[in-house]
């Protein structure tokens, strides 16, 4: 049996049949109409606009490298942008473009992180978002007690850095592309 509140007499009342399957008859109306709308949706929807909005959303340019690296607020961003620039050839390497993979990190094995697996003998990621946020996850476990720029430059260049040279270039960067001024 099926009841409704009838709110002048404060009773419960028992819904007859006919008003019963009216309301059952809306129901499956609504639920028609509304999967015929969505079926018209998903039919716009092809899997290739898809695929293209979330290509333009993933696209990578340096604007909105920038914006991510400020929303994470790292201590010293413009570090962070310069070993970008630094690892990726300013954009152009073949880890990155390959690899989606600003930073020259390899695969983690001893920390949460977001790469895929490896390619090239580096981590690869399903979008340059990934790479970033993976460095903010290595930044939180190494780098963020660090307190002075000096120990930061100091970390990257005894822990980080395959080249002796490492944390000059990177300083060089920073100060010829004045990266410092992009986070004030």
């Amino acid at each position: 049996m099926l009841y409704t509140f009838d709110r002048q007499s404060l009773r419960f009342k028992k819904v007859r049949w006919l008003d019963w399957s009216f309301i059952l008859l809306g129901i499956v109306g609504f639920f028609f109409l509304t999967s015929s709308v969505a079926a018209r949706i998903n039919q716009k929807l092809t899997e290739d606009k898809i695929m293209v909005f979330l290509t333009q959303r993933n696209h990578f340019t340096t604007e909105k490298l920038i914006s991510k690296i400020k929303e994470m607020h790292f201590q010293f961003p413009d570090i962070i942008l310069g070993q970008a620039l630094l690892e990726t050839d300013h954009f152009t390497s073949r880890i990155f473009k390959e690899n989606n993979n600003l930073f020259g990190m390899k695969e983690a094995t001893k920390r949460v992180n977001t790469s895929l697996g490896t390619i090239n003998n580096h981590a690869f990621y399903n979008s340059w978002i990934d790479s970033v946020i993976d460095y903010g996850l290595y930044y939180s476990v190494y780098l963020s007690r660090l307190s002075t720029e000096v120990e930061y430059f100091d970390f990257l260049g005894e822990f980080y850095a395959e080249d002796l040279n490492y944390v000059a270039k990177l300083k060089e960067i920073i100060k010829n592309e004045n990266l410092k001024s992009l986070f004030n």
